[in-house]
């Protein structure tokens, strides 16, 4: 072979290679869950996955993590590290679904090493209690299966503000943030991956640290909660809820110091009767217009957002299993 088709077949082949290369510098972030306590079938539990390289990260299990991962053909078995928040019931009560569900020999599970669950203090306390709670059901299912003491284990590890993972390139960072009174350990993180981040409030009200961890991040997503001034004036229970969270106008401030290239709203909470939601939360962008000037999206189930040289919304449109 002569140097000249050498080269005309290396040259071929980076040019196969490229789209590869470049989605391998992606950071990919996936809201499977954007509600909040409500039960409703439209808007699941918190829970957002990012993928990073070979790293498959979920943050926060609320109601119907699994059906959503699975509903995007993510294996169970493949999730590498579930970060917690907090530990509040709509954040976690998907974990032992994820856990139980993810180890069993089927095209949606198949885990064969330990699960591990970082999260604010009381996470290793949870997830013992957890493992103890469902003794019986893993020994059931260990009989007659191949399955090792590794791959239905699970091990939860508190963490306090700093780097808490990393791995594959990626990084992962905790920061505190305040989610109001009673205090909690509450926590946000920030993803870091070739170049791309992405930093995640959690349940917040408004919260310096968030500012300070969210400098130079492509992509900001951020809890909201709307209430109608009226309400607040009539509710001295609308004002307490409020006053752990973030409101639009705050948050559109948050944005500002932050300049991120896209603003994504998760956990969308609503304050308001049956007959004004779907009007109050349609003021939510509107009202963050009048802090912020820049890109924000209201995030919805099965929202995602390639983060590469540019910032792209896609929005899913594939069949429900």
């Amino acid at each position: 072979m002569s140097l000249t088709s050498s080269r005309q077949m290396i040259a071929c082949l980076l040019l196969l290679l490229a789209p590869a290369v470049m989605q391998a510098q992606e950071l990919k972030v996936t809201l499977h869950g954007t509600g909040e306590p409500e039960p409703t079938v439209e808007r699941f539990g918190p829970s957002t996955l990012v993928e990073a390289g070979m790293e498959t990260l979920v943050f926060d299990a609320g109601r119907g993590t699994s059906q959503r991962l699975w509903q995007r053909s993510v294996k169970l078995g493949e999730i590498t590290a579930i970060f917690l928040t907090h530990l509040h019931s709509d954040h976690v009560v998907g974990l032992p679904d994820l856990w139980l569900t993810g180890f069993q020999s089927t095209a949606f599970g198949g885990r064969r090493s330990s699960l591990q669950v970082w999260g604010p203090e009381g996470t290793d306390d949870m997830v013992g209690n957890m493992r103890k709670t469902f003794q019986a059901d893993v020994q059931q299912r260990r009989q007659g299966a191949d399955l090792s003491e590794a791959a239905v284990a699970v091990s939860g590890h508190d963490v306090v503000e700093g780097v808490v993972y990393e791995r594959g390139g990626g990084k992962v960072t905790a920061f505190s943030v305040d989610h109001g009174v009673p205090a909690l350990p509450a926590l946000g993180y920030r993803v870091d991956y070739a170049g791309r981040s992405v930093v995640i409030s959690g349940d917040a009200r408004p919260s310096e640290n968030v500012v300070r961890f969210g400098q130079g991040a492509d992509v900001l997503i951020h809890e909201v909660m709307a209430a109608r001034p009226a309400v607040l004036q009539q509710s001295e229970s609308a004002r307490r809820v409020m006053s752990s969270h973030t409101s639009p106008e705050d948050a559109g401030r948050i944005f500002a110091r932050v300049k991120p290239k896209l603003a994504v709203y998760t956990h969308v909470s609503v304050v308001a009767g049956p007959a004004a939601r779907g009007a109050v939360m349609s003021e939510i962008i509107p009202r963050t217009s009048s802090t912020y000037g820049g890109a924000v999206e209201l995030g919805e189930d099965l929202m995602s957002i390639v983060i590469g040289d540019r910032v792209v919304v896609q929005r899913f449109t594939g069949p429900v299993r």
